[in-house]
């Protein structure tokens, strides 16, 4: 594989970080800020919705910029959202932080998963974008459980500047070892790429990814807090399980990508949306008992985690066929598909604390996963008759 990749993953790697951290300090901002749990969750839905409302518009508009320069220029914003947010006096600006990183990472998702399709062979496009997001596995595995670590030992500001140093390093090796010129297709219009929202078959390509994996996150914003205040695990513990979780996720990453090498994406996000949805239905069952807790915790992991190269590829291979002028925008509409999911998981999330209480949320998870099974179901059997509508007009031209 192209050592470029591997630049790609190591700025994915900082990316993750940031965006999923607050997830294990979460608890310790909302004390330190005054505000409480689900207020808090704000610091994850409305980091989202900024990748979602930025990464298609300003994707478009950075299309026929140099990738080698704008990957560098993105991290060096990177670093400055990370900075605000460790320096930040109040959450307000706390906030203005997120937002910020969330906009970087929207543009940078999307340029990175249609770059890594294009460095390697079509076969391998689906373990080139998995390389990709290793990074953000490996941020699971070590970042994230080290940045709660950070607050443990010092507060929950050291894990963000913690994070800019990433960004810096990031930057160096985006410098350094992405190729100084990068094959492309001209990139269409502004208004050509936005075009995509109003090709059908890509919409539900989007539909699905916002509803797979935003719906995992209502329970997934709260995963600390049901940790500590259910399972029984101290600070310092959840830095530990994290860990366990991130190895998962990345095992998860690594093999669910192949399965969809090998089986084609629908037959493997069919399969781990199925299994995601029983695995969120336990919580309620299973959360007062560290014992089955972690276990279930891994295969939720795995399966919430390891769906993201799957339906990037997806889409890229979508858009492939019914939008090819807009396979960025495709890629980068995605990107706010997930986020998009993630800040309405966080705030439906937040309703089912404050209503029902935090057990609630993986039942309420459940539901919202098993719907997307039936989209991918409708997607998959569209596919099949495009699919045999090509053949059919191959033998008239025969």
């Amino acid at each position: 594989m192209p050592i470029a990749l591997y630049a790609l993953a190591a700025a994915a790697f900082a990316i993750g970080m940031a965006e999923f951290v607050v997830v294990g300090i979460l608890p310790a901002i909302a004390t330190d800020m005054g505000v409480d749990i689900p207020t808090s969750g704000q610091l994850v839905s409305l980091y989202a919705l900024g990748v979602a409302v930025a990464a298609p518009l300003l994707t478009a508009l950075t299309g026929k910029l140099d990738r080698r320069l704008l990957s560098v220029g993105l991290m060096l914003l990177f670093i400055l959202a990370n900075l605000i947010a460790w320096a930040a006096p109040s959450y307000a600006l706390l906030l203005v932080g997120r937002v910020l990183a969330g906009a970087v990472q929207g543009v940078f998702y999307s340029m990175a998963t249609v770059l890594a399709a294009s460095l390697v062979a079509k076969e391998r496009s689906g373990q080139a974008i998995a390389i990709v997001f290793t990074g953000l596995t490996v941020a699971l595995v070590a970042g994230v459980p080290f940045g709660t670590f950070l607050t443990e030992l010092f507060d929950w500001r050291s894990a963000f500047l913690f994070i800019s140093a990433l960004g810096l390093v990031s930057a160096l090796a985006l410098w350094f070892l992405l190729p100084d010129k990068i094959e492309r297709p001209e990139p269409a219009g502004l208004m050509k790429q936005l075009s995509v929202i109003a090709v059908p078959r890509m919409l539900l390509v989007f539909a699905i990814t916002c509803v797979s994996y935003g719906g995992a996150f209502i329970a997934y914003t709260y995963l600390s807090e049901i940790l500590q205040t259910v399972t029984g695990f101290s600070q310092a513990s959840v830095s530990l399980v994290l860990v366990i979780y991130g190895v998962a996720v990345t095992l998860g990453n690594i093999y669910c990508a192949k399965l969809a090498d090998h089986k084609g994406a629908v037959k493997a996000l069919i399969a781990m949306m199925i299994v995601l949805t029983v695995i969120l239905s336990l919580i309620s069952s299973v959360a007062a008992s560290p014992y089955l807790m972690v276990p279930l915790m891994m295969v939720w992991g795995a399966m919430a985690f390891g769906s993201i190269p799957v339906l990037q590829l997806y889409v890229v291979q979508q858009a492939e066929k019914h939008a090819p002028q807009s396979v960025d925008a495709s890629s980068s509409m995605n990107i706010s598909a997930f986020n998009a999911g993630i800040a309405l998981g966080a705030w439906a999330g937040g309703l089912v604390v404050a209503d029902y209480g935090l057990l609630a949320t993986g039942a309420a998870a459940a539901l919202v996963v098993g719907f997307s099974v039936l989209l991918i179901l409708i997607s998959g059997y569209l596919d099949k008759r495009h699919h045999a509508s090509l053949l059919q007009l191959g033998n008239e031209a025969a």
